[in-house]
């Protein structure tokens, strides 16, 4: 199983102090920094485009893109990757190519990942290769969403399907209470935004949701060893 990792969304951050606040996040033990991107079409919010991802460049931690966006094989996953992204997330609700889009990432030099919707079936991961399964516990658009209590059912049977190897993520609603949950369920990577940014204490936040999901992940581990 790949191990856990924690991915703050820079969405909920304090863009005046951009940064910092990665820099805190990465001292309490995050090793990836997530940048959700909105086109106002595939959801109706507008976001952050390339220019969050260069400002990103040598932060220390892996820069994900996650596309919410229509069609992105037309210009937006090169246009990401050339501003520094290193792993590049397309919806599958958001292009009839998927397979084509998945091939434009690599072609593009990044890891190829696959986000489902709440309501979209887990089915079109058993005809694509991804190098990432994004499962959305909320519905995608707008940050500070409460969890649907169903996910991590829905990503036990996403681990089922995939295997061992494959890292799951999951994004939205994600805190110290559902982040357990969700890695006993075979999530490895947490997406939380609110949760950490607009806490008080963001590091603690982060060491806590971190501190939580490994203990998801070694429940986990001893119940399949068992």
């Amino acid at each position: 199983m790949p191990p856990i990792e924690l991915a703050p969304s820079v969405l909920a951050a304090d863009f005046g102090r951009l940064r910092e606040q990665v820099e805190l996040v990465r001292g309490a033990g995050a090793s990836v920094v997530h940048v959700d991107v909105m086109d106002g079409h595939f959801v109706p919010p507008l976001s952050m485009g390339p220019p969050i991802c260069e400002a990103l460049r040598g932060c220390g931690l892996h820069v994900e893109a996650h596309l919410m966006v229509e069609r992105p094989e037309r210009g937006q996953i090169e246009a990401f990757a050339r501003a520094g992204a290193e792993t590049i997330v397309v919806h599958a609700e958001a292009t009839p190519h998927v397979h084509y889009a998945l091939q434009a990432i690599r072609a593009a030099g990044c890891l190829a990942g696959l986000a489902v919707n709440p309501a979209t079936g887990l089915d079109v991961f058993a005809e694509v290769d991804v190098d990432l399964a994004l499962v959305m516990s909320v519905n995608p658009g707008w940050g500070g969403q409460a969890f649907i209590d169903s996910s991590p059912a829905r990503i036990a049977r996403l681990r089922d399907l995939l295997g061992p190897d494959v890292p799951i993520e999951v994004d939205g609603g994600v805190d110290a209470r559902t982040a357990g949950p969700c890695a006993a369920a075979g999530a490895t990577r947490l997406v939380a935004g609110t949760a950490i940014f607009r806490a008080p204490d963001p590091a603690r936040a982060a060491i806590e949701i971190l501190g939580a999901a490994r203990e998801g992940a070694a429940a986990l581990a001893h119940s399949t060893s068992g």
